[in-house]
């Protein structure tokens, strides 16, 4: 069962080199004056705790479940493990903005592709500081717009909360990954989606409590 999903998740990758995605725009927002130097910072991974998730992920109608904990272990760099709901190892990494180092990955998912889009996606999920060219306003939230290269990154901040609820990431004017984050607070999100748009792949991560994940650790 579980080389026929791994194997479904790799075809589906692939499918994506087929897909085109529509182009990306704002809409019923106004520009509000931004300083040339401001900066903004996503806060939700930034604290020393174990950032500790019940893992999700929907691959073109299959579903793969497990324990997920990520763990700040320097300014710039995070840890990632992914375990089975039993506690069995799946893979293991460190990551920064421009850094990747593989601990451990279970052989059958030992393949380019698969660590290539789990690289990549916690990348942008773990990405702290954007440099703001634009600020936009809507109804219900203040966007900030952060441009890198070819990426544009889109920061919603709920105007009555002013927490980061959203993160769109486009690619040449073409929406790539949304992310959404329910929090009560700037360093914690209890659940977060994270939702491709050029090809069928959700994660959704909703919290556990430590005491859940006892057999889940990073060591």
């Amino acid at each position: 069962m579980r080389r026929f999903l791994l194997q479904n998740f790799l075809y589906s990758l692939i499918f994506l080199l087929l897909v085109s995605c529509k182009t990306y725009k704002l809409t019923d927002a106004k520009p509000l004056p931004l300083h040339k130097s401001f900066k903004t910072e996503n806060l939700f991974f930034t604290s020393s705790q174990d950032y500790i998730y019940k893992c999700q992920m929907e691959v073109y109608g299959n579903n793969i479940s497990g324990i997920l904990i990520i763990k700040k272990i320097s300014k710039t760099k995070h840890r990632v493990v992914m375990t089975t709901d039993f506690g069995n190892k799946m893979i293991d990494f460190e990551l920064a903005e421009n850094d990747f180092k593989l601990n451990y990955v279970l052989p059958d998912l030992d393949k380019k592709i698969v660590i290539n889009f789990l690289k990549n996606d916690f990348q942008e999920l773990l990405r702290q500081k954007y440099i703001l060219t634009e600020r936009f306003e809507n109804n219900e939230s203040i966007i900030d717009i952060s441009k890198d290269g070819k990426k544009t990154y889109y920061l919603f901040y709920g105007k009555e909360t002013k927490l980061l609820h959203q993160i769109v990431l486009t690619k040449n004017k073409r929406e790539k990954i949304n992310f959404r984050f329910d929090a009560k607070k700037p360093t914690f999100a209890e659940i977060i989606e994270i939702q491709h748009k050029d090809f069928k792949i959700d994660i959704k991560l909703f919290q556990i409590t430590e005491t859940e994940a006892h057999a889940n650790d990073t060591n």
